[in-house]
């Protein structure tokens, strides 16, 4: 029996499509909806939270390290600094200000 659904929409497809299912949550369904697992990223609050904290840590770490090298003179301008750096440290902010951005809610019809 799957007991991993991703959504209500897989719920709803399972229930219509699988007559076992549907049997087994004639039978007892207090039990079956008990066995149905959340998804570990909906749950668990340290998936996110390490996400974050290494995002956090290769931004701050870039930032630094520029201004370290650019306090001690190793690029002479603005252009000096490496492209790689600046990519790094613009898909780190993106991909921070996604993770924390709120989800868009469906709305009821």
């Amino acid at each position: 029996m799957k007991t991993d659904f991703k959504n209500i929409s897989d719920l709803k497809r399972t229930v219509a499509d699988d007559p076992n299912f549907q049997a087994e949550l004639q039978k007892d369904p207090v039990g079956v909806i008990a066995n149905i697992q959340d998804s570990p990223l909906t749950t668990d609050v340290w998936i996110y939270r390490i996400v974050v904290i290494a995002l956090g840590t290769t931004i701050l770490s870039l930032v630094l390290g520029v201004l370290i090298l650019v306090g001690t003179g190793q690029f002479k301008d603005d252009k000096a600094v490496p492209t790689i750096l600046t990519a790094i440290g613009s898909a780190a902010i993106g991909a921070l200000a996604g993770l924390l951005a709120p989800s868009p809610q469906k709305t009821p019809n």
